[in-house]
């Protein structure tokens, strides 16, 4: 059944498309909690990140409500993965970078890297750290420069700091002020996003 959609809604679907990043994305190792994963869904949509990848192998499959920053989801294109080795070959097949979040002697700080790079950031589960089988495929560790007692931010805090950091170096590069899509996949985008 098609949808009836105004003239403004479209104007405004067809603006946040323009400025979606196809070569900014993160994958959530493990995380568990609904909540933060709705909160990152949401910095996701806010900082114009198109992809999200769920890798789920020890944690339960969060259960995303429908409420508050849920909504964000049905803006955000979800792949689940449960192979390392095959997701971590599909994230570089764009030839970027892969970063994932640590804290290991060899850990660089959020502004040493340059997110102008395709770029896809691995943000793991906060008890656990980043999976064994991830870590072994993806050595470029990311942090959060920190000055208190606490070790780390909630993992959706996180993701909103390191996207913030990413969008800021991309709208310096201007990488906001053309569509990252072509004419093809933005007109196939609109027509998906003029149903939801």
């Amino acid at each position: 059944m098609s949808r009836t959609i105004t003239e403004k809604r479209k104007k405004k679907i067809d603006a946040v498309l323009d400025q979606r990043q196809k070569d900014l994305s993160l994958v959530m190792d493990n995380i568990w909690d609904p909540h933060n994963v709705s909160a990152v869904l949401r910095s996701c949509d806010a900082f114009g990140v198109s992809d999200v990848h769920l890798y789920y192998t020890t944690s339960q499959w969060p259960d995303l409500g429908k409420k508050s920053s849920a909504s964000a989801k049905k803006w955000i294109r979800r792949t689940r993965h449960i192979d390392p080795a095959a997701m971590v070959d599909q994230l570089k097949a764009g030839g970027g970078q892969i970063l994932r979040t640590g804290f290991s002697a060899t850990a660089r700080p959020v502004h040493d890297f340059d997110f102008t790079k395709p770029t896809s950031i691995i943000l793991s589960n906060e008890h656990n750290g980043t999976a064994p089988e991830i870590a072994e495929l993806v050595t470029d560790e990311i942090y959060i420069p920190m000055f208190g007692m606490v070790q780390s931010f909630n993992v959706s805090v996180a993701a909103a700091i390191i996207l913030y950091e990413a969008s800021t170096q991309r709208q310096r590069a201007g990488m906001y002020d053309q569509p990252s899509f072509s004419e093809e996949e933005l007109a196939q985008l609109r027509a998906e996003w003029y149903e939801r």
